[in-house]
């Protein structure tokens, strides 16, 4: 019991450190947050300091999915714009 209470302790600090990482970027939490959910249900992730603001919405970077690495493009409203595998 008390190494479960240990883990969500430190899970629990991890996915409130990563939108602050990605704020550092330019990015906000919020759009953080929604890009890891969105990769979520994908089953892809990535860590939140590898997305990029661009002109165009956002790139992100080393992102791993079941299938493979990739670098996705999505624009401003967070839609899917390009996939390069790595």
């Amino acid at each position: 019991m008390k190494f479960r209470k240990t883990m969500l302790a430190a899970v629990s600090v991890f996915a409130l450190a990563m939108p602050l990482s990605a704020s550092a970027q330019g990015v906000s939490p919020e759009t953080a947050e929604q890009i890891q959910a969105m990769l979520a249900e994908m089953q892809c992730e990535m860590d939140p300091s590898d997305i990029e603001v661009e002109d165009d919405g956002y790139e992100l970077d080393d992102v791993f999915c079941a299938d493979g690495q990739y670098d996705i493009e999505l624009d401003s409203n967070l839609n899917e714009t390009g996939r390069r595998k790595e």
